[in-house]
């Protein structure tokens, strides 16, 4: 018996270490809990210490708001984060609390600030399909992130937000952390906040929300970008229909109001129109970060941009544009004051901007940099040129009427674009002196010094050319383009431009000399098209097989660049200098400076020499004499080829056919391609010169307009 009693007693003992161990372990886990949950109290309660007051809490930035004007002190676009009216608790429509609530956090009123049951709810149906597809943060776990963390999903930033929700639901009212939530949660689209949102989606604030509208706006929060109403519309009216239906299975509506609420829908209010505002806002602004350092201030940008004169451009360039082309202008005032920019036919579809990134060859336009280094030298538009046949380190320019005409006046040979003269001045002076003369006036691309960059072979870009010929137009003065006038930060000025007048490029005789030469291209010459009725000063550009078409010119103080042509640099059969971007450039001008006073040039119009008698095509305003013109300065050499046959552009000017050439390749003469010196003298509003030979006889001419006139487009 004593024996059988031992070997019971054994194993009791055996077991009293283990049952032992785990009470120890039960008491250290409960001690640990205590010190755990102690440590938890203290750090809830020191983050409540130091969290901010409801009031800063209400007035505090989710980041940087940009307001933008324009000069006439009109909002061009807000951009940044958007905020609309804040709206008090009991201000804020029901149906909007219990949407929110009911998608989001259906136990709001219940928990703590952080929600067991939704963390236990979450980590089952997680495991269960094998990935993270449900959270479990509550509203005020949210509101903590959105004011104080990131959205890294970390379990140390988890951790924190955690901790700060419980203290947010120890420090505020449960209606509190709804108003903070509801008015600073992000809705996408740059809307914080439930009245921004409303704004932005339906078109009024969200005190008038439906049930419907809330409900769009409660499923925003989970995915902004995925379930805007503006970038799908069906995805966010879906979202929408499932935030309905949690709302009648958490009690807060009824089976027939939903119904209602899905018969009913949402109406959305209209995107607002992405226009070429856009391309001089994305310019202007980057140099924000150059002009100031204030980073967090929500700021008040003023411009130069001209509302009207923008709207002019952007029809202008629509209008004449060729299909399936891009077309730019850049308008500068005598300031330097950007007034219009138009980067592309439509933002929405390609915000690249043509006016100030494209780098295309400037054709015939280049020739500026050439005629104002050779001015400079000493040359005058009355100095003589043989126009024969050069050759310069292995290249022979020809022109493109494929003659010579002998002796010229710079002016001819300007007017006319006489390659051959371009190419001995650019000897003369030096290819490194004009390529220093494109870069004293502001070419910030490379330009290169073979000969043939006198034909405008170098890639240059619209802004910079524009700002060129405004320098010459202000008298040789350097003109720098700017968009920002002013900036102010809560009604603080931290920035003013200040016009810098102190850089003289050329004298201004050359300057002068240089605006004649301008004067008489668009009179007579290949810019005919650009007439507006008051004294103007441009110049024609056109590439290598039709690629790009330029026209750039100045009056009354405004000069404007326009550029037309692919981004993929195919031919556009029609487009030259002179055809649709002069007819862009007279269409906004004629409207731009209709309000200005007429200015008149230092030197009068004078003409040139018509004993040359050109070929038809360059009195008559087709492509200048760059159009046909490669690289290297040849142009087509099969007679009969479709290039030589170029339709001849204006349709008051007659038409003359071409003859066929004769033995020696030479385009004959025939008697109608003759000038009448009296249409001349109208369209200069001169008398003849005695140093003009009169022509023969044009036969058939109708009469042309003066000089006073618009030309008909």
């Amino acid at each position: 018996m004593a024996r059988a009693r031992t070997s019971r007693s054994a194993p009791s003992r055996a077991r009293l270490p283990w049952r032992r161990r785990l009470v120890l372990a039960l008491k250290l886990a409960l001690v640990a809990g205590l010190l755990a949950f102690a440590a938890l109290l203290t750090a809830v309660y020191i983050a409540r210490s130091q969290l901010p007051s409801f009031e800063s809490l209400k007035s505090s930035p989710n980041g940087q708001m940009i307001r933008v004007h324009a000069a006439d002190g009109s909002v061009l676009v807000s951009l940044g984060p958007s905020y609309g009216e804040w709206l008090s608790y009991d201000r804020i429509p029901a149906v909007m609390r219990e949407a929110t609530i009911a998608v989001e956090d259906r136990r709001f009123r219940s928990h703590i600030g952080v929600d067991p049951i939704g963390i236990g709810r979450s980590l089952w149906v997680n495991y269960e399909r094998g990935r993270r597809v449900q959270g479990a943060s509550t509203i005020t776990q949210q509101l903590a992130r959105n004011i104080f963390l990131n959205n890294q999903k970390k379990f140390g930033r988890k951790f924190r937000e955690g901790i700060l929700a419980l203290a947010l639901e120890r420090k505020f009212t449960k209606a509190q952390v709804l108003e903070l939530y509801l008015n600073k949660v992000y809705y996408g689209g740059g809307a914080y906040g439930i009245d921004a949102a409303s704004r932005k989606f339906f078109g009024h604030g969200a005190g008038e929300l439906s049930l419907a509208e809330a409900a769009v706006i409660a499923g925003l929060v989970k995915a902004p970008s995925n379930y805007s109403p503006t970038a799908d519309a069906e995805a966010a009216v879906g979202r929408a229909g499932v935030v309905i239906q949690q709302m009648v299975r958490n009690g807060f509506i009824s089976v027939s109001e939903a119904r209602e609420a899905n018969d009913v829908g949402v109406k959305l209010a209209p995107a607002p129109r992405q226009n070429s505002v856009r391309y001089f806002t994305d310019w202007a602004l980057p140099q924000l970060d150059l002009l100031i350092d204030e980073t967090e201030k929500p700021l008040e940008v003023w411009t130069t941009l001209d509302p009207a004169m923008q709207r002019v451009a952007d029809t202008a360039v629509r209008a004449n544009v060729p299909k399936g082309a891009q077309g730019a202008l850049v308008a500068i005032d005598r300031d330097g004051s950007v007034r219009a920019m138009v980067g592309g036919t439509d933002y929405v579809s390609s915000i690249y901007n043509r006016a100030t990134q494209a780098q295309r060859q400037p054709g015939s336009a280049f020739k500026l940099f050439v005629y104002l280094a050779a001015l400079e030298a000493g040359r005058t538009p009355e100095d003589r040129e043989l126009d024969a046949p050069v050759t310069i380190d292995g290249w022979s320019p020809r022109n493109d009427s494929r003659r010579f005409s002998g002796e010229v006046t710079l002016r001819t040979a300007f007017a006319y674009s006489l390659n051959t003269i371009a190419a001995k001045l650019g000897q003369a002076v030096g290819f490194q002196t004009v390529a220093d003369m494109a870069r004293r006036f502001g070419i910030t691309t490379t330009v290169n010094t073979h000969p043939s960059m006198v034909l405008g072979t170098s890639d240059v870009r619209l802004i910079d050319m524009t700002r060129a010929f405004a320098s010459v137009g202000n008298k040789g003065v350097a003109v720098i383009p700017f968009g920002i006038t002013r900036v102010t930060a809560e009604g603080e000025e931290i920035y003013r431009h200040e016009v810098d007048r102190s850089q003289v490029l050329v004298a201004p005789n050359v300057a002068a000399q240089m605006t004649d030469l301008l004067q008489t291209t668009v009179n007579t010459g290949t810019g005919r098209a650009a007439q507006i009725g008051r004294p103007v000063a441009g110049k024609t550009g056109t590439t290598t097989s039709s690629k790009d078409g330029w026209f750039l010119g100045f009056s009354s103080g405004l000069t404007t660049g326009v550029w037309m042509g692919r981004d993929d640099a195919r031919p556009i059969a029609g487009l030259h200098g002179g055809t649709a971007p002069a007819r862009a450039f007279q269409q906004f001008m004629s409207k731009a400076v209709a309000t200005r006073p007429i200015e008149q040039f230092e030197t009068a119009v004078t003409l040139p020499e018509a004993q040359l008698e050109p070929d038809a095509e360059s009195y008559y305003s087709a492509p200048d004499n760059s159009t046909f013109v490669d690289e290297d300065g040849y142009g087509p050499t099969t007679p009969g080829d479709p290039q030589d046959q170029a339709p001849v552009f204006g349709p008051e000017r007659p038409v003359v056919q071409p003859l066929p050439p004769s033995e020696d390749g030479e385009q004959p003469r025939r008697d109608d391609e003759r000038l009448d010196q009296d249409w001349l003298d109208r369209v200069t509003g001169q008398q003849r010169r005695d140093a003009v030979r009169t022509p023969s006889p044009r036969a058939n001419v109708p009469p042309a307009q003066s000089a006073g006139e618009r030309p008909n487009q």
